[in-house]
């Protein structure tokens, strides 16, 4: 309990800023643009290098994360489905998909799996399978759906490779497979410049509350309760099914998976719609929910598997 309400009163508090923030003008007209970009362009590459150079990449193949990938795939593939049908777009339904499935494993799992599940180092198979696995895929997806289609072949296989969420995740995955070692010199500044990825991606997402119409109001009503029912009830309840009933997962093991896909959408993903600019009403309102959803949904699930 205690770990749940620690979590999410550090991101309530600096999305609180950013929302004094925007409301008294302190960074202009331009505050949020900016700092999405600082996270996009500059911050973010940074952490997803420095965290994943120095990560064992080992951790990715188990059974928890199996399950963690199963269940992500599921709501995210329901959420594609009813896009599809109802002709949401491409783009819009991959930020609807991620907020489905893409779990706030980082600034908010952590915490909580110190607190809830006593390790912290539990959440790493699912922060690892969401930077390598989910992300560049999305960020190609949304790149390609954002005018990259009309683009030469050549450059359209390359499409990674010019994204900087893609750059920073996959050479900090070759640099991990690879055994080298980064130099401080050289580790130290990017560590320090991607500790500003989550505050600015929080910062900017408070400034973005300034003024916006109370949840569920407008014509992304539909899309975002279909995200957020998926996240919070959905994903917690499918990884339940597969990790007891198909995979044999029992006590702590299935207490991990089940609080971890129980986690709310992440909020670095209001900093992808608002790049692509795309989906922004949808990301913010799914993220909000469902952040507030999860609450007592995690108190519940460590009640009943703690």
């Amino acid at each position: 309990m205690q770990g749940v309400l620690s979590g999410f009163a550090v991101i309530v508090v600096v999305i609180g800023v950013g929302y004094v923030i925007g409301l008294r003008g302190y960074l202009g007209e331009q505050g949020r643009d900016v700092l999405t970009r600082l996270a996009f362009h500059v911050a973010t590459p940074a952490l997803l290098f420095t965290v994943l150079a120095q990560a064992d990449l080992s951790v990715i193949f188990s059974t928890r994360l199996l399950v963690t990938a199963l269940s992500t795939a599921a709501v995210a593939g329901l959420f594609v489905a009813v896009g599809v049908v109802r002709r949401w777009g491409v783009a819009r339904t991959t930020i609807g998909a991620l907020c489905a499935g893409y779990v706030n494993s980082g600034n908010l799992g952590i915490p909580i799996a110190v607190y809830v599940l006593g390790d912290a180092s539990l959440v790493a198979p699912v922060l690892l399978f969401q930077l390598v696995g989910v992300m560049p895929v999305a960020v190609t997806v949304l790149d390609l759906a954002s005018g990259g289609a009309r683009r030469p072949l050549v450059q359209r296989v390359l499409t990674p490779l010019r994204n900087p969420i893609a750059v920073g995740s996959l050479a900090g995955v070759a640099v991990s497979a690879a055994g080298l070692r980064v130099p401080a010199p050289v580790l130290d500044p990017l560590t320090l410049i991607g500790n500003m990825s989550v505050p600015a991606a929080l910062l900017a997402f408070g400034i973005a509350l300034r003024g916006s119409s109370l949840p569920l109001r407008g014509a992304e009503r539909a899309p975002v309760l279909l995200a957020v029912g998926l996240k919070t009830l959905v994903q917690p309840v499918t990884a339940w099914l597969l990790a007891a009933g198909v995979f044999g997962l029992r006590g702590a093991p299935l207490l991990d998976v089940v609080v971890t896909s129980a986690l709310p959408a992440a909020q670095n993903l209001f900093t992808y719609a608002s790049t692509y600019r795309v989906g922004e009403v949808l990301a913010r309102e799914a993220i909000l929910l469902s952040t507030v959803v999860s609450v007592p949904v995690l108190v519940v699930v460590a009640a009943l598997l703690g």
